[in-house]
């Protein structure tokens, strides 16, 4: 989990939010957020991990959001 968060809290473009929908790059960190109510069984049956981030691509430069991912994840 704080592997997880500490690439979100590096990522520059992407918002932080707690639902997925915009035109904008967002990133959910799911295990506490959508399943943050289920148990560990339905956690893992649903393959929903803590160390797991979504990505909701938006309109912004592919380049730019190349770029930030790759120095998160540096």
């Amino acid at each position: 989990k704080e592997k997880a968060f500490a690439v979100m809290d590096t990522l520059k473009i992407p918002k932080i939010v707690s639902n997925i929908g915009d035109t904008k790059t967002l990133i959910v960190h799911p295990a506490s957020t959508l399943s943050a109510h289920s148990t560990e069984q339905e956690k893992k049956d649903a393959a929903v991990y803590d160390d797991m981030i979504r990505v909701s691509v938006g309109i912004e430069d592919i380049e730019d959001l190349i770029h930030d991912f790759e120095q998160a994840l540096s």
